[in-house]
């Protein structure tokens, strides 16, 4: 269960387990041989035996009898003695790695009759602890009984403190098992020797039914997870329905730490050969959930046992085909992410199939489902195998995937190398630029606009140019379009100026003059010298290299520039070019981008507010960090329905910035107003319609930027695919709310 972390490259391997409610014999190394021989990877195991749970029925009953016939020495809370050897299924083992352990589904935590509630938390607290101590490192806890009555939800509260104690007696991993949505009848049946029948009718309440809630269970979860502060080793065990809620219930779990999906048999449909299949909108959730950086397994309940363990000499049913019984595979570790591929890799190919079932005759062919011992399993690993691909975005952004990073402050800092180059990565941003420069300069020309430069070339400037991306791409722009360009490279960040050498000398031909400086402090182009060295000195600007005073300083025609942040302008992209662009063409100069907006939704996103919370002891400034996130596991807030299965998020936007030359403002007017920088102050004030209740744990930010005409580039969820299609330079940035 720790090695489902997905990888980049190829398929999500399914993890799949198999439950069974009465477990009759101990899961030994031979039965999980026996489970992985089948295709199963993993099993569960009930922590207690039917004898502890005889005592416990016992201990309750007698107790209830001597209180209702008066006898008031017993009128104390039953205390449970601690566990006997005949009261456990587990001992400690090998094979406990491997096994997902649960707790009796027979307690009820949120009973309303005190005493029963209590004897549930003892049996809860003696499980816990013993399963920690056989070193069980995940335990599922069923979730809270929503229904006494005609009272609704009373009880959550006290069985979220229930959770809260059991992961304070442990450093297991507590998985809450809770149906997606409550039947519409609300009634879940009661388990077999349920404590829930001892409550006493004087704790339940009458009144009007409640009406059935598509909520309600979120809620209850809701409610554990706060009591519980968001505790990182608090995950959901889902369980599916057949027929899944509307789509707004399923997105609001992908948000959750899932850990598990439990399929029962009520949750298949016979296909007309009478196989179990799940629905389609089932296996589009279940794909969808599987997008998650950690996929969470799926657990087949109630399915059937495993075969073979009374003929172990037999070929053993295998999903997709057979393997013989001594070819088993060691049931010491689960297998690694690399291993799993290989697993996968493994299953048979339809043509391989199709051929057996040739080779068993047509009497087997016409009974797939009778020859098939593991027709549940057989089905998830089809869907395993027929799983969409991910696309360019996801197979990049996966290891980042709800990763919380801090923005880059590159005019603060200079930037490492290796950071200029994994955002150099993205061909989509560099090609957007280089058909903006393209379209500006065959515009440029064929309009006939006046240059700046005395030559009589258009001049261009890529400010902060980094390690030179925008300059190769300027210059091919220039060549593509036919157009001369006397082009000028800014950097301040001193060793990245020194590739910016060694690129002039070894790549761009001496074509450009490399400047070393502030973008802000530059007093723009100058007549170049007769001929410009390969290793250009520093400009005027660097105290190593004064210039003549008599130098002659021109406008810059088109101003080039890549100091957007995830929200546009958080890396002070207003604040920088405030100083630069004075230097613009006053009549005809244009800057690359020409404008950018800000955009906002509100978001659930639980799992990045319990990072975050779980940070805050160690740095207070954690709650007021924004953060740039390659945001997956969170729901939409401000919604409207675009189709019966899919839901658009309403984004707004906030504010824009645009940059032209200043009117009638000289340089050091433009340096003062900079300083000031009231001009780029904003603020908004946003509605966002929300149709259905949830928890806002912050904003996220997205922008759209124009390059030139209509050249555009977009983070912006409902114009990214339009506008710049698998561009992954820029990840979302997150507003954490407290």
């Amino acid at each position: 269960m720790d090695s489902t972390d997905s990888s980049s490259e190829g398929p999500v391997y399914y993890y799949v387990g198999q439950h069974e409610s009465r477990r009759d014999l101990p899961v030994t190394p031979e039965v999980l041989r026996q489970a992985h021989d089948c295709n199963y990877n993993m099993l569960t195991t009930p922590i207690t035996s039917p004898l502890f749970h005889s005592r416990v029925l016992t201990l309750l009953s007698t107790y209830l009898i001597d209180l209702k016939e008066g006898n008031n020495s017993k009128a104390e809370t039953p205390i449970i003695s601690s566990l006997s050897p005949t009261d456990v299924a587990v001992t400690p083992g090998e094979v406990n790695s491997q096994l997902v352990s649960y707790a009796s589904p027979w307690i009820d935590l949120s009973s309303p009759d005190p005493v029963v509630c209590h004897l549930s938390r003892q049996v809860l607290e003696l499980e816990i602890s013993y399963a920690g101590f056989c070193g069980l490192r995940i335990v599922v806890i069923p979730g809270p009984k929503m229904l006494y009555g005609n009272a609704y939800g009373e009880g959550v509260a006290q069985h979220a403190y229930a959770i809260h104690e059991a992961l304070a007696i442990s450093h297991m991993q507590i998985l809450v098992q809770l149906p997606m949505m409550e039947p519409p009848d609300q009634d879940t049946g009661e388990v077999e020797g349920s404590l829930t029948p001892f409550t006493r009718a004087e704790y339940i309440e009458e009144g009007v039914k409640p009406k059935h809630d598509l909520m309600g269970t979120w809620d209850a979860w809701q409610i554990i997870r706060t009591v519980c502060k968001y505790n990182l080793r608090l995950f959901v065990a889902l369980s599916i329905p057949r027929h899944p809620p509307p789509i707004h219930a399923q997105s609001r779990w992908l948000s959750e730490p899932l850990r598990l999906l439990c399929l029962s048999t009520a949750t298949f449909l016979p296909d007309p050969q009478g196989s179990p299949i799940l629905s389609k909108p089932n296996q589009a959730s279940i794909h969808r959930y599987m997008t998650l950086k950690t996929p969470p397994g799926i657990i087949l309940c109630d399915v059937g046992p495993i075969p073979g363990l009374d003929k172990p000499e037999a070929k053993l049913p295998q999903a997709g085909g057979f393997v013989e019984a001594d070819a088993s595979s060691d049931a010491s570790a689960l297998p690694t992410p690399s291993e799993a591929v290989q697993f996968q890799q493994a299953l048979p190919t339809p043509a391989e199939a199709a051929q057996f079932q040739q080779q068993q005759g047509p009497k087997h062919r016409n009974s797939k489902t009778s020859q098939d011992s593991t027709p549940h399993l057989t089905h998830i690993r089809k869907l395993q195998r027929i799983q969409p691909p991910r696309t360019i975005i996801e197979q990049y952004a996966l290891e980042y995937q709800d990763y919380l990073q801090g923005p880059l402050q590159p005019l603060a800092q200079n930037l490492e190398s290796i950071t200029y180059e994994v955002f150099e990565g993205d061909p989509v941003k560099y090609d957007l630029y280089e058909q903006a420069i393209r379209k500006a300069l065959i515009e440029w020309s064929q309009q006939k606009k006046s240059t700046s430069s005395p030559t009589g070339n258009i001049v261009v400037a890529v400010v902060g140019a980094g390690r030179g991306p925008l300059v190769t791409r300027a210059l091919r722009a220039s060549e593509q379009a036919g157009v001369k360009i006397e082009l000028w490279a800014v950097e301040k960040n001193p060793n990245a100026y020194v590739l910016l050498q060694q690129h002039n000398e070894f790549s761009w031909q001496r074509q450009v003059h490399l400047v070393q400086s502030d973008m802000r402090s530059w007093k723009g182009p100058s007549h170049p010298t007769e001929q410009l060295p390969a290793y250009p000195q520093p400009s005027k600007t660097s105290p190593s290299s004064p210039q003549s005073t008599t130098t002659t300083h021109y406008p810059i025609d088109i101003l080039i520039s890549e100091l957007l942040g995830s929200f546009a302008d958080n890396e002070l992209s207003p604040e920088c070019l405030d100083g630069i662009t004075p230097l613009l063409n006053p009549r005809h100069g244009i800057s690359i981008p020409q404008s950018y907006t800000s955009y906002l939704t509100p978001i659930a996103a639980p799992k990045l507010h319990a990072e975050i919370l779980a940070r805050t002891p160690s740095d207070a400034t954690a709650p007021n960090t924004p953060y740039v996130v390659m945001l997956h596991a969170i729901d939409y807030l401000s919604t409207v329905p675009l189709t019966p299965s899919a839901l658009e998020p309403i984004i707004l936007e906030a504010w824009s910035f645009s940059h032209s030359p200043p009117k009638n403002l000289n340089h050091q007017q433009a340096a003062k107003k900079g300083s000031e920088n009231k001009h780029n102050e904003r603020s908004a004030r946003l509605t966002f319609p929300a149709p259905h209740r949830g928890a806002c744990h912050g904003l996220a930010g997205y922008f759209e930027a124009v390059l030139y005409g209509d050249v555009e580039l977009s983070t912006h969820p409902l114009t990214m695919a339009r506008k710049s299609a698998n561009m992954t330079s820029w990840f979302p940035i997150f507003f954490p709310l407290k």
